[in-house]
């Protein structure tokens, strides 16, 4: 408790407020997927960054106005992993939102999605028995069910242009960055393929990622990104989670230099999972 204070005290950013939208996490939350909202929450608190977060289920409106938010809307969306079932609810609720999202996006909004929200974002999802659950087609991808469930420890290598981007940003606390992969745990039979010039989220060195094949995992537009990296995501790949804090800060505030956190604790978590990871069969 002591080192975390530590870091809220002395780390100070200013009068900067990050506003969160947390799509369905009533039924879109799977597999510790809403411990990424808590990192989010809690390395801007140690910084001394305010946050406001919003949950918009079923039947709710994407007006931040009218929540007492800026006009302007939230800095960054996050949407969770869910079944099939949950998937059917929220992929008809999710075509009302999709104007508003894409339009949020195409104005340098951040998203990250997991899993069933990644499969939703994408132009359809065709399940096993062969139902169509049509998404909102922000990432030109498309998921098909199968029998193969793949469940395993995930290890990737991110793109190339958004590896670059994360040096630039990361401020490790001894100002260079231990390692730029990100680690997670997948269970999906959802088989992901990415159409046409669709940039991947990373290159799998281990496990299956979208689809067992080609060795792609997750998607990404603009700063709009999509994986199968459950475990949750973000306390055990620190440099992710301050570069998607900068990037959805950076829409309303211009660049932000993020104070350095030591993050001795979130490495150590992240070399296990990647440890565990190598060893999997």
């Amino acid at each position: 408790m002591a080192r975390r204070l530590t870091r809220q005290l002395t780390t100070g950013n200013g009068q900067l407020t990050l506003n969160i939208c947390h799509l369905y996490p009533d039924l879109m939350d799977t597999y510790g997927d809403k411990g990424n909202i808590i990192t989010l929450v809690k390395r801007c608190q140690w910084r001394g960054i305010n946050v406001r977060v919003s949950n918009i289920g079923v039947g709710q409106s994407l007006d931040f106005s009218a929540k007492g938010g800026p006009a302007s809307g939230w800095d960054l969306y996050f949407f969770g992993g869910g079944q099939d079932r949950q998937q059917q609810i929220v992929g008809q609720d999710l075509q009302k939102k999709a104007e508003d999202i894409k339009c949020a996006i195409e104005n340098g909004t951040v998203l990250l999605s997991i899993c069933g929200g990644y499969q939703l974002l994408q132009n359809h999802f065709k399940t096993l028995d062969g139902k169509m659950i049509k998404g909102i087609g922000l990432f030109n991808a498309n998921t098909v069910g199968s029998t193969t469930r793949m469940i395993q420890g995930l290890l990737i290598e991110l793109n190339p242009e958004l590896k670059n981007q994360i040096l630039s940003i990361y401020p490790d606390t001894r100002y260079q960055i231990p390692d730029t992969r990100l680690v997670g745990f997948e269970n999906h039979s959802g088989k992901t393929y990415l159409e046409s010039e669709t940039q991947p989220l990373g290159s799998v060195l281990k496990g299956s990622g979208n689809n067992g094949k080609d060795g792609t995992e997750g998607a990404v537009y603009k700063n709009a990104f999509g994986c199968y990296l459950h475990g949750s995501l973000l306390p055990k790949n620190p440099h992710f989670a301050d570069y998607l804090i900068a990037k959805a800060l950076e829409r309303r505030y211009g660049i932000v230099n993020l104070k350095p956190l030591n993050d001795f604790l979130e490495w150590q978590a992240h070399q296990s999972a990647i440890k565990q990871t190598n060893h999997q069969s």
